[in-house]
């Protein structure tokens, strides 16, 4: 696994979790000016997810394989991000299913 491909999509997943649901505390703003606001932030998502991939790819690993890792980023920063931006608590239940989805990504890598 490349550590490049691992930072490229933490950075990403950032700025999509902002992207996507930065603006949900926002209620005076409106619909249209919210999805400009967050196409603007999505580019730099893009901006990284493009090369992250590409990179992850050229240095061995897998479509799934990449899917799955991008996936357990995004909820780890969602879930660093619902609980510190949103003040949403942690339930058990994330817990365990976070959990269980770091085994899928243990069996995605399993030789």
């Amino acid at each position: 696994m490349n550590l490049r491909t691992i930072g490229l999509l933490i950075a990403s997943n950032i700025f999509m979790t902002f992207a996507w649901y930065g603006l949900l505390k926002e209620k005076g703003l409106t619909l249209w000016k919210a999805i400009l606001i967050s196409w603007c932030i999505a580019f730099f998502e893009y901006s990284l997810m493009v090369p992250a991939n590409r990179i992850g790819f050229q240095s061995g690993m897998t479509g799934f394989q990449l899917k799955l890792t991008q996936e357990v980023i995004t909820l780890v920063v969602f879930a660093v991000f619902v609980v510190l931006y949103l003040k949403e608590p942690l339930q058990w239940k994330y817990l365990v299913s976070f959990i269980l989805l770091l085994g899928a990504v243990y069996f995605m890598f399993k030789k």
